[in-house]
């Protein structure tokens, strides 16, 4: 994706994923590595997914290293 720098020494961890995404709404684009749970499947992620609870399912890319030094995913996209 452009836009962002993906951490290529940690080539097992790098990619897009399915992921939960803890979240107060679904405006950012970025998210701290702490709020984001990596899933097997879009399917585990559905069923997971608890929007009363600010957890959306979701595909994300990463982890990056930020300008700040902290790990974070990027949205790819909701999942619905």
């Amino acid at each position: 994706m452009k836009g962002f720098h993906l951490e290529l020494e940690e080539t097992e961890a790098v990619g897009e994923r399915f992921a939960l995404v803890y979240a107060p709404g679904k405006q950012r684009k970025r998210f701290p590595e702490n709020c984001v749970e990596v899933v097997a499947s879009e399917e585990a992620a559905l069923n997971r997914a608890a929007p009363g609870k600010n957890l959306y399912a979701a595909r994300v890319a990463g982890p990056s290293r930020s300008s700040e030094g902290f790990r974070v995913y990027y949205l790819v996209c909701w999942l619905e």
